[in-house]
This record gives structure tokens, C-alpha cells and sequence, in this order.
């Protein structure tokens, strides 16, 4: 189960509401071994595309650097699905390489949507292997 701040579910779905129509990406760490998503770390989408995301290699060094002098880890990865469900594609699958985050997608193809009706789902991906985990969204850890 991914357990997340309220305020950071709300940041992702805005970014991801700001990007559209290309998807948005980034991800949330949170410090080694807790699976505890605290650190909103906003990326840009370096295909700038609304049917794939990739991040930036660069800014994707930085981070991770980061995250390591921090010791931390990307507890969520998340990025948009503009037209479609929030279910990871294959291609979605064939990139995820962090054996402990959380792939956390969200559809932005309904722009009605309230946040508290939008579609923000949750996933584990494991050697191709895709699992859906529940959400809970809290005020506060």
C-alpha cells in the first residue's frame, strides 16, 4: 500500500494538471528504508510529449546525487497519462528500474475531474511484473 501526504498527492496531480497535454514526471523521495514519500521533486519531461515521458539524463544525475547525500530514496515515481487510463504502459514497464518505488500515474483525460475524483493510481513493477496497490492519502504522517 502507498500511504501519501495529502498536500504532495495534491502537487502531483497539479503538475501533472499544469503539464497537460504533455505528461508530467518526477517523483517523491522520502529516506532510505521507510517507504515514506516526503520530498516532492517536480522533473521535466525531456521528449515533451503527451504520449511518453523520459526524464532528462542530466537532471535526472542530479537528483539521484542528491537523494544519495541526503540518504534517500524515490519512494513514488509518477508521471501522466493524457489520453488514456492511469495504468502503466508497456513501455512504462520496460523503464521502471526501481525495484522498491511506488509508480504512481495519473490521468489528466478528464479536465473536470475534482482531485479527490481524479484518476491517481498506484503500482508495483517488478522484472515486468505489474501489481496495483491501494492508496491511502492522509493530512499528515
Amino acid at each position: 500500500m502507498l500511504r501519501i501526504n495529502r498536500e504532495i498527492r495534491d502537487r502531483i496531480v497539479a503538475h501533472a494538471r499544469r503539464d497537460h497535454p504533455d505528461e508530467a514526471c518526477g517523483i517523491v523521495a522520502g529516506p532510505l528504508g521507510s517507504d515514506r514519500p516526503e520530498r516532492f521533486v517536480e522533473m521535466a519531461n525531456a521528449e515533451r510529449s503527451p504520449t511518453f515521458y523520459r526524464f532528462d539524463s542530466l537532471e535526472q544525475l542530479k537528483v539521484w546525487r542528491e537523494m544519495d547525500d541526503r540518504d534517500e530514496e524515490p519512494v513514488v515515481i509518477y508521471h501522466s497519462h493524457t489520453a488514456t487510463e492511469a495504468y502503466p504502459s508497456r513501455t512504462d514497464i520496460s523503464y521502471a528500474s526501481e525495484p522498491n518505488a511506488h509508480y504512481v500515474l495519473v490521468s489528466t483525460r478528464d479536465p473536470e475531474a475534482g482531485p479527490d475524483a481524479i484518476e491517481f493510481r498506484s503500482f508495483r513493477i517488478l522484472d515486468g511484473e505489474v501489481a496495483e496497490e491501494p492508496v491511502e492519502v492522509v493530512d499528515a504522517y
